[in-house]
């Protein structure tokens, strides 16, 4: 029981330190869920670190990928994993992502600590999300991803298969919600391409500079723009309007992300707050992406500290309240373009 508390007392600290968005929306959540969305979302972020490693081999990589697997299986001792990996990572990993790693261990005696359908849909996400970066990863280049459908199959990998772990949480926490399943779950495939495609817009320079480009060629391609020629010292104005059809394929999401929350019943509060300020913060960057579409890094586009509480009071202030919910989400996209 010591251990317990001293592990999960680990995790809620190193959360603060991998992301500071989920250490903002994950503790809304009932405190059943929150401890297991919280070990769900390291899990997760232990796979993204391999996948992330520029000093590791695609064969390292798959391999370490694979492994991981096999731990938050139970198959494999997470020591055996930690000590073979840790010592590789370079300094383009941040110290709060080595010291997850070297912590292992604590993160997965908390995934071993939870109910049979929790673990389940923990590992299923871990499978799916880790064989399918190491994929993507093995082929990843600056010439882009071939085409939209292929940039979706990626969004699922990454975050679509979170949607649908988160899903399946709630659906094991609320009788009530579980009553939504299958409207929640083709929703929230498309609740995680929104978040993602948004991240990987606002990302583009940064992985580019780590050598990858997650952007769809056939889009591009189709307003006159070759995604060989991208360079953030000299904006094309064809660039923009391929940039601008995407945006407009994230908003199309987005309104399936809105339609997903308002699925959980209003006196979930918690929840509907986890979405919605995932939901409203990545509006208010895509905003930014459509006004600045020329933008040339990241932080030229990211929300301030300001927006992030403006949405969460915002937010927290109609939470239960559709009508306003709606309403609130119209005014916020009308002017996105939408595809």
């Amino acid at each position: 029981m010591i251990q317990n508390t001293t592990d999960e007392i680990y995790q809620s600290r190193i959360l603060t330190g991998v992301s500071r968005t989920f250490a903002l929306t994950i503790p809304q959540l009932p405190e059943a869920l929150c401890k297991v969305v919280s070990n769900g979302y390291l899990l997760c972020r232990i796979a993204d670190t391999i996948e992330d490693e520029p000093h590791l081999t695609a064969t390292q990589k798959k391999q370490f990928s694979q492994d991981f697997i096999e731990v938050v299986a139970g198959k494999i001792s997470p020591n055996t994993l930690s000590q073979a990996l840790f010592p590789l990572l370079s300094e383009s990993t941040l110290a709060a992502e080595k010291d997850l790693i070297f912590n292992m261990s604590r993160v997965i005696r908390v995934t071993h600590s939870f109910t049979k359908p929790q673990r389940t849909a923990l590992y299923r996400c871990v499978r799916i999300m880790a064989e399918g970066m190491a994929e993507f990863q093995q082929n990843s280049s600056l010439e882009g991803l071939k085409d939209l459908p292929e940039m979706d199959r990626y969004c699922y990998y990454v975050a679509g298969v979170v949607g649908e772990m988160l899903t399946e949480l709630f659906c094991d926490y609320s009788p009530l919600i579980a009553q939504q399943k299958a409207t929640l779950q083709k929703l929230a495939i498309s609740f995680g391409q929104a978040l993602q495609m948004t991240n990987i817009l606002k990302d583009i320079w940064e992985d580019r500079q780590r050598g990858v480009c997650w952007l769809p060629q056939d889009v591009f391609a189709g307003v006159g723009f070759d995604l060989k020629n991208l360079s953030p010292k000299h904006y094309d104005p064809a660039f923009g309007e391929g940039l601008t059809e995407l945006i407009g394929v994230a908003h199309a999401h987005l309104r399936n992300a809105l339609r997903y929350t308002l699925q959980i019943p209003p006196q979930e509060k918690g929840i509907r707050r986890f979405c919605l300020w995932a939901l409203g913060m990545a509006i208010l960057t895509l905003r930014r992406i459509y006004k600045q579409c020329d933008f040339c890094q990241g932080q030229q586009v990211k929300i301030s500290r300001r927006s992030v509480k403006t949405t969460i009071l915002v937010s927290n202030l109609v939470t239960s309240n559709d009508i306003s919910l709606r309403v609130l989400f119209y005014l916020l996209t009308r002017n996105l373009p939408i595809v």
